[in-house]
């Protein structure tokens, strides 16, 4: 009977031999089968990229998976290939994530991977946004992600694909249900082993992997785990290239921080599996088994790990919908400046249409009034000033303008240099009242130039000639990038001649707007200029527009109309002057005493300069006030 049961044994042993090797061989002279690309679609608009992963959708079944390409492979497997490819297709572990198969594009053979919806851990640990350190990557959760990774290690080195060989936090994912698992492992047919961070010494030195060259692996991990910071932290190194140098010649390893009981213990352990010597290191059937105890200690005796993990994605909801909240404060924040932006560029109705309809119809306008300012001698003034200069000049000024406008029923249309352009009666109509709104908005802007002084050129006037007209106009935006609300027609045109041939310190107003003005019950102040040359209108009867009945607008003295001619030169002479001025008086500052500044301010003949400095012209009255008409 004994040596019955001795044949039946040795029999099926061999029966069983047979069997496995046939299988065996039955698989390798199988032809590998490619998953059928038609079966692969792209998520949306992402594109297949040979170099890095694309999440892409298989539609049977309906799942998302990982591309990873197979590099130096024409899809044509050979043995060695197809076996690690049929290794590959038989693991199912739940810290490991799922081979389908391969899949080949013109592109290139991808392997088809199961995808981690939250991404790579490096990626999970990096945002302390989303998963905070105080409420849900606390000590036990860290843990329980370096146990995950133990258990998935565990397996596979009992399994036929025996060890990883790039074994780093990026090849780590995380799911839905915040589990971590190992991914990109086998394939080693296909893909080298490099040089990094996580790699252990002896295979910085021979480019070869082992199992005790994945545990330190995971060592590198779970510093980069608890710590959360960049990948083999430490303080006395930064330099990547520096630190594989080290590791391979001093020994190099990175900082551990720990204080408690429980952080000392963790740090044993960690420290023995990255010790130099391979021999030395645990194997991760020990590691997970540490760990687990380690849990175990920490772990709440009334909480189920069910319970745990349904506690933790409940704190990560709350924490979401914390984020949320914050996200859209700071979403409509931003969104009322870009309003706020958007309206100091554009009307108000403008905008509303744009952000409603995307366009803005044009329109035309029966009667608008448009005011142009130009500034007399801004070339001269450009000559001798520096572009700051010229900048902090232009921005006083129109600072002062804006300011002006806001006071007006008014919308300004553009500064070109000097020019400044304003409108009334658009893009809202009101009535008469824009020639009204357009006069008051010049005349305090001539009250304003009156008292204006420039910052680097002391002393120094500063003209401006002001033009106004009323009629028709065409409004709308113009432009896709950077838009603008331009106005077309004659009365721009107009406008901008009535500017052109005014004088100094003077507003220039037209006909038609002195006829609007007079269909008003404002009584402004005007004398008639008489016939003026208006290029391309002809002659026509203009006005000097010099007040309001009722109001002091306290404006500034125009020069008189001999003295017109002699303004340019005047006015180098003038700038001239007063830099050869304050130059003198900065030599002087330097050589001097502080002492004796105050009797160089008072000499004498620095006065007399300054007294001649000035045009008698500037001191002239010309408004004849017999000779005013009032509105």
């Amino acid at each position: 009977v004994g040596v019955l049961a001795v044949t039946v044994v040795v029999v099926a042993t061999i029966a069983f031999i047979f069997y496995r090797q046939n299988r065996k061989d039955r698989l390798l002279r199988k032809r590998w089968s490619h998953i059928n690309p038609d079966l692969i679609s792209l998520l949306e608009d992402s594109e297949l990229n040979v170099i890095s992963l694309k999440v892409i959708a298989m539609e049977a079944p309906l799942s998302i998976v990982n591309l990873k390409e197979l590099k130096n492979s024409d899809g044509n497997f050979n043995k060695t290939q197809r076996i690690e490819l049929n290794a590959l297709l038989h693991i199912d572990y739940y810290n490991l994530t799922k081979f389908y198969g391969t899949v080949k594009f013109d592109e290139g053979v991808f392997g088809v991977f199961e995808y981690g919806e939250r991404g790579c851990l490096r990626h999970v640990l990096n945002d302390k946004v989303s998963y905070p350190e105080e409420t849900f990557m606390d000590w036990e959760f860290k843990i329980s992600v370096m146990y995950d990774i133990a258990k998935g290690m565990s397996y596979l080195h009992a399994s036929s694909i025996q060890v990883h060989g790039r074994l780093k936090s990026t090849n780590c994912v995380v799911d839905n249900r915040m589990v971590v698992k190992i991914t990109d492992f086998g394939c080693n047919a296909f893909l080298s082993s490099s040089k990094d961070l996580w790699t252990a010494p002896e295979h910085l030195r021979n480019q070869d992997t082992s199992q005790k060259g994945d545990v330190y692996s995971f060592a590198i991990i779970s510093q980069e785990i608890i710590l959360r910071k960049s990948t083999f932290y430490t303080q006395s190194c930064c330099d990547r290239s520096e630190k594989l140098s080290r590791v391979m010649t001093s020994c190099l390893r990175p900082d551990l921080n720990f204080e408690t009981a429980s952080e000392k213990e963790l740090e044993v352990i960690i420290n023995v599996c990255w010790d130099e010597d391979p021999e030395k290191r645990p194997d991760f059937k020990k590691v997970e088994n540490c760990l687990g105890k380690a849990i175990s200690k920490i772990h709440n005796q009334d909480e189920s790990y069910m319970d745990n993990m349904i506690r933790r994605l409940q704190m990560y909801s709350r924490n979401l919908e914390h984020l949320v909240e914050e996200r859209t404060a700071l979403y409509k924040a931003e969104r009322d400046r870009a309003d706020c932006l958007n309206f100091m560029l554009l009307p108000g109705p403008v905008v509303k249409s744009l952000k409603e309809t995307g366009v803005v119809e044009p329109e035309l306008y029966d009667e608008v009034t448009i005011y142009f300012s130009d500034i007399v001698g801004f070339t001269t003034l450009c000559q001798y000033s520096t572009p700051m200069e010229v900048v902090d000049m232009l921005n006083d000024i129109y600072k002062g303008f804006d300011s002006i406008v806001d006071h007006h029923d008014v919308y300004k249309v553009e500064t070109i240099g000097d020019a400044y352009m304003v409108a009334s009666g658009l893009p809202k109509r009101n009535g008469n009242r824009h020639a009204v709104d357009i006069c008051r908005m010049a005349l305090d802007i001539l009250a304003f130039m009156g008292t204006f002084q420039l910052r680097h050129l002391p002393g120094i006037p500063v003209w401006i000639r002001i033009g106004v007209h009323s009629g028709p106009c065409a409004a709308g935006v113009v432009g896709m990038k950077m838009p603008r609300y331009c106005l077309f027609g004659d009365t721009v045109n107009t406008a901008s001649r009535m500017e052109s041939t005014g004088h100094p310190l003077r507003i220039h107003v037209s006909e038609p707007t002195i006829n609007i003005l007079q269909r008003t019950d404002c009584k402004f102040e005007y004398e008639i200029r008489g016939e003026t040359f208006l290029k391309g209108k002809g002659t026509e009867t203009t006005y000097w527009l010099t007040g309001e009945t009722g109001e002091d607008y306290d404006l500034p003295t125009p020069p008189t109309t001999e003295n017109f001619q002699r303004l340019q030169q005047d006015l180098a002479h003038m700038i001239l002057a007063c830099l050869e001025r304050r130059s003198r008086l900065s030599v002087r500052r330097k050589k001097t005493h502080p002492s004796h500044r105050q009797e160089d301010d008072e000499d004498p003949e620095s006065g007399v300069e300054s007294e001649s400095s000035h045009p008698e012209y500037l001191h002239l009255a010309t408004v004849d006030n017999t000779l005013s008409t009032f509105l």
